[in-house]
């Protein structure tokens, strides 16, 4: 019983809190209002308060622009995470678009939408998220292209890194910044989240969203870390397979610090040939 009127309080804040600032949201996107940035950080920060995420940051999004944040991607839940830590902008598959009440937060946060599989499309993409980089928004790319089961990082998708090499003919700039961040979940309700247990926070793939959502919710009180790297520059001479293979190798490492309580390293990640253990 508790478990489900927690879940109605929680559905009840979140549609009251998105009902009040979407007018404002939509005029501030139109107008090209800072706001527009700003206001999707409130939700987030609210919803994580009222979901139970309590959500520690380590390091910091880079100043520099443009940017684009490389992260591991674990769970719905991230969003809310990535969301309530830096004013930031997502790229999400086009599938999320149709989704009852996430395609609609989606389009409220700004989210590019990308068709993964359409291979003739992937410049197109490109250029339209480095528009965005470009116009100053920080991109967050979810590089895995799909759900872990949160104990582990998949290998990095390149082809959207394009979008920092489109990046540098939109800007004008003669270098873009590329930062690994791991997102992880290390408690629930104060106890350890063990290898098993992880699935608690992640939601891979093969699971249905509606029954996860709701276990999510009656858990009470998860524990969420992301850890910012240091970013790497990308310039005309970059590799982006390279890139993408040393951001995946430091979300690795990050992640694996963080599940095991480790103190981040101090190593800055490098794109060389001989870059075998990126840090944070």
């Amino acid at each position: 019983m508790i478990g489900k009127l927690r879940v109605a309080l929680v559905a009840a804040v979140l549609v009251a809190m998105t009902l009040l600032l979407m007018p404002l949201q939509l005029l501030a996107t139109r107008r090209g209002w800072p706001l527009a940035a700003r206001l999707p950080r409130l939700w987030h920060r609210v919803a994580c308060r009222v979901a139970g995420l309590r959500v520690t940051v380590v390091g910091a999004p880079a100043r520099g622009r443009p940017l684009l944040i490389a992260a591991n991607h674990q769970s719905w839940a991230d969003i809310m995470v990535m969301g309530a830590a830096a004013e930031i902008s997502f790229i999400a598959k086009a599938e999320v678009r149709s989704w009852p009440g996430f395609g609609l937060l989606a389009r409220l946060q700004r989210t590019v939408f990308v068709e993964r599989e359409a291979r003739r499309r992937t410049g197109h993409q490109a250029d339209a998220i480095a528009r965005r980089m470009s116009a100053g928004d920080a991109m967050v790319l979810f590089a895995e292209g799909t759900t872990s089961n949160g104990n582990l990082v998949l290998p990095f998708k390149t082809s959207l890194f394009g979008a920092a090499q489109a990046a540098l003919a939109h800007s004008g700039a003669d270098t873009v910044m590329v930062q690994p961040a791991a997102i992880a979940y290390t408690r629930a309700n104060g106890l350890p989240l063990g290898r098993y247990a992880r699935p608690i926070a992640a939601w891979p793939g093969d699971v249905a969203l509606g029954p996860h959502l709701l276990a999510f919710l009656k858990e009470g009180a998860i524990d969420a870390e992301i850890r910012f790297c240091e970013p790497m520059p990308f310039t005309a001479a970059s590799n982006r397979k390279l890139v993408a293979a040393t951001a995946e190798r430091a979300v690795a490492r990050a992640l694996a610090e963080a599940l095991s309580g480790r103190a981040p390293g101090q190593a800055t990640p490098t794109v060389s040939p001989s870059a075998k253990d990126p840090t944070c």
